[in-house]
């Protein structure tokens, strides 16, 4: 029965893919979720990928960055900080049922977990979903490779895997930048891909809860 509910859903988000209106070649078109596909996250079989809150711009990261070490980094700002909260509210209000969480070293995106999730929420850190940004072809390769990878692996069984990481990732994954901060990308994992549904942007969740 659960093979057969999630091959239905399946179908009805590549059905919405299809019908969609094709984006210009080399071009990526962000689409809203929709409340209904919102409303089957309840269901799990999905991967939910946050790009962490919003940051202080004036803070930029240091050529010297050091994971551990958050005075080297662009941190959280306080919009940033009660963003990740509400966005956690809003997944109990769902009953969004969330699995492993992967996170990246840095601060921002550590924070925000704890923000999202609570301090006493089990994250599992990973240092290739550090941000790509300024890297080499080379060293984005593993960045890319781990990305791909859980954006692709099946989930557990009624739950939904949880990323929190960085708009760089997605763009040099699959040429996707999402431009808001704190915006959250769902996808179908489908064991050697993964197909895009859609994103809720920071402004989205208490239209998609009504």
């Amino acid at each position: 029965m659960m093979m057969k509910t999630l091959g239905g859903l399946l179908a009805t988000f590549l059905l919405v893919a299809s019908t969609a209106a094709a984006p210009p070649q080399g071009r990526f078109v962000e689409r809203a979720l929709s409340h209904v596909q919102f409303q089957q996250l309840g269901a799990g079989g999905f991967v939910i990928y946050m790009r962490h809150g919003k940051t202080d711009v004036t803070r930029p990261d240091q050529p010297d960055l050091v994971f551990r070490d958050c005075q080297t980094q662009r941190p959280l700002n306080e919009e940033g900080r009660q963003m990740s909260v509400e966005i956690g509210a809003a997944l109990r209000a769902g009953r969004i049922p969330i699995s492993e969480i992967y996170v990246s070293p840095m601060c921002r995106t550590r924070e925000s977990a704890e923000l999202v999730f609570g301090n006493d929420a089990s994250f599992i850190v990973l240092d290739d979903l550090f941000s790509s940004t300024n890297q080499t072809s080379e060293q984005k390769k593993p960045i890319i490779a781990t990305t791909r990878r859980l954006l692709s692996m099946p989930v557990p069984p009624g739950k939904n895997r949880f990323i929190l990481a960085h708009a760089p990732n997605l763009a040099d994954t699959m040429g996707y930048f999402p431009k808001a901060e704190g915006t959250v990308v769902v996808f179908i994992p489908m064991g050697d891909h993964f197909e895009y549904v859609g994103s809720i942007r920071p402004d989205m969740w208490s239209r998609l809860l009504r």
